[in-house]
Formats: structure tokens, sequence, C-alpha cells
């Protein structure tokens, strides 16, 4: 049997405070949900393993601090990142307003070699709330965001009833990849983690 390709992708997740990022990363990982979460403080991480054709990817997923006043702690983990997730509320307006401010910190601390084709994706959460009675932002709307930056994905989800989770970052480790050559550089990954699977060790974002 041919032992898979292994790669590490360092993803970053990104958003205002509240919006679900802690929520949709747990999703993910553990498929379960919490009402609530206490606020990140800097950043937390977890670890998947996905198999993306024949190569094994580790994911490396940072919530990060949606607050102002931690957002220059946040800066230092966004070195190295292969893909950005910028993550609002649907039901909040200016959670989708500040998206632009996300995208545009993002690129000028990381200062990719090729800010353009750098890979995004973005995602409105929350779908679920009030049965879509209380959503502000029309899909519309986020989809030409998404086109004026490069036609980033778009997916909008519900980390409460697990919508569409799965095939958000399904698309985001395939972007990961096809942006940049195999690596197999897993010194990246802090040595106080390991295996394929990791729950947060902190809060995260209220969900």
């Amino acid at each position: 049997m041919t032992t898979p390709k292994r790669s590490l992708r360092k993803i970053i997740l990104l958003g205002d405070s509240g919006v679900g990022k802690t929520s949709l990363m747990n999703q993910y990982i553990t498929k379960k949900f919490r009402p609530q979460y206490k606020s990140t403080i800097g950043a937390d991480f977890v670890t998947k393993e996905v198999h993306i054709g024949d190569k094994l990817v580790t994911l490396q997923i940072w919530d990060t601090a949606g607050q102002e006043r931690f957002q220059s702690l946040g800066v230092a983990f966004y070195r190295g990142a292969d893909c950005c997730i910028l993550v609002y509320d649907v039901n909040v307006l200016k959670s989708f307003e500040t998206i632009q401010n996300w995208h545009q910190d993002f690129l000028k601390q990381v200062n990719p070699s090729n800010p353009e084709t750098f890979p995004f994706v973005l995602i409105g959460n929350k779908v679920d709330v009030d049965g879509g009675n209380s959503r502000v932002v029309d899909k519309t709307r986020a989809e030409n965001w998404c086109k004026s930056k490069g036609d980033i994905p778009y997916f909008e989800t519900s980390a409460k009833e697990d919508y569409n989770v799965d095939a958000a970052f399904l698309r985001v480790a395939q972007i990961s990849l096809a942006s940049q050559p195999l690596n197999i550089d897993l010194q990246r990954m802090p040595e106080s983690i390991s295996g394929s699977d990791q729950v947060p060790r902190g809060g995260g974002c209220a969900c």
C-alpha cells in the first residue's frame, strides 16, 4: 500500500467577536455545539487530518480573538498561514461590514508575494437563527463582495445545526493545497499538540 503524501496547512479564522468562529471549529473537529463560549484571548488552535486525493493533510486551524483590544496579539499568529477563513454573522450587519477590514489587515500583516491570489474563504454563519427571519445580509451581497476580491469561495453555515460546515472546511483544505507546492513542514506544528483531532484548550468566541 502506498503511503500518502503528507502536508501541513495553517488555517486562520478571522472575524468579529461572537460570529461563531469557535463554534464552527468545534463543530468541524468534534461534531459538538455549545451555546456559549468564553471569548478567545489571543489565539488557540486545533488540528485535524483529512485526505485530499492521494494526500494526507493536517489542517492546523487557528481561532483568533475577535475583540479589537486583542487584534494586535493575533498578528503574530498570522505568519505562515496558507489560507484565511473570514467569518461573519448573517444577522449582524456590522460583522459583515468589518470583513473588509479583516481582509485588508490580514494581507497587510502577512504580506504574501501575490496578495490577489492568496486563498481566502468567506463564511456567513448562523443562518439557522429565527428560521432566517433575522437575517440582514443577503447572499447576493456577500457573493458580490467575494467576486470583487477575485472570486473568493463563499459558504453559508450553521455551526449549531452542522449545516455546510464540513463542505466549507473541505474547500479550505483544497484551495490551501492548490495554492502552494506540497510540503511536509511538520516543524510548524507546536510540540505541545499531537494527534489527528484536538479540542481547544481554552475558551472561544461566543457562538
